[in-house]
């Protein structure tokens, strides 16, 4: 079978797959720094919105999470086309698992920092962003890294929703060659290469944050 006439749709599939994946993670970041700051320096109101916002979405299953958006957001006047979705989605879910990781990293920053800043007259937001969060920014680099692994596994399941990914490609070549061996071990050696892709990616900015040229204040003895 001459499988050079399906490249062209797999690699439109890995595109919009990796697409997808890169938009979810950014915003997923974001969400995560936003969630996980208010959780440790929130106060109470807007540490138990952050609670409830990571619990719900670390508590329940991203599947469900996607038809849900997909399918009941519409019944109160919310629509969205399938990318921006799953592109929603992806991030939501990200960021829920983020928001545990940055409070984690942040907790982790030693009392004695912090009392020394207070004793240097630090406001709140000055140690945040001077003391604990360069600090913590270098621990949270491999968790955030496997985040974004599994986000890019995860996004497999935007298939379900018509959204023409990587899966949905596969699936389509499936049905029409009725070869599922041949083409989900294409599909599986095209998804470790995007995560091959992605890892290289992270350790480099892994790197660059721990030489201290992305917060120059994490540099420390």
């Amino acid at each position: 079978m001459d499988w050079t006439a399906y490249l062209p749709m797999l690699w439109q599939g890995a595109v919009v797959t990796m697409t997808i994946t890169l938009a979810a993670i950014a915003i997923g970041v974001l969400l995560a720094f936003v969630f996980g700051i208010l959780r440790v320096e929130g106060g109470p109101i807007l540490s138990a919105i952050a609670l409830c916002y990571t619990e719900v979405f670390r508590g329940t299953s991203l599947f469900v999470q996607l038809f849900w958006f997909y399918y009941a957001l519409p019944l109160v006047g919310l629509s969205f086309d399938p990318i921006t979705t799953g592109i929603l989605v992806l991030a939501a879910h990200a960021g829920g698992y983020g928001a545990e990781i940055v409070r984690g990293a942040l907790s982790a920053v030693s009392t004695q920092q912090l009392e020394a800043a207070r004793a240097l007259n630090f406001g709140r937001f000055q140690t945040l962003f001077r003391i604990s969060l360069p600090q913590a920014v270098v621990e949270m680099m491999p968790a955030f890294g496997n985040l974004a692994i599994e986000t890019l596994k995860l996004s497999s399941l935007l298939s379900l929703i018509s959204i023409a990914d990587l899966t949905f490609a596969a699936q389509s070549i499936r049905n029409i060659t009725l070869d599922s061996a041949s083409i989900y071990s294409i599909t599986l050696v095209c998804y470790f290469g995007m995560s091959l892709l992605l890892m290289v990616a992270i350790r480099i900015i892994e790197h660059f944050v721990r030489r201290g040229d992305v917060f120059p204040r994490a540099r420390h003895s």
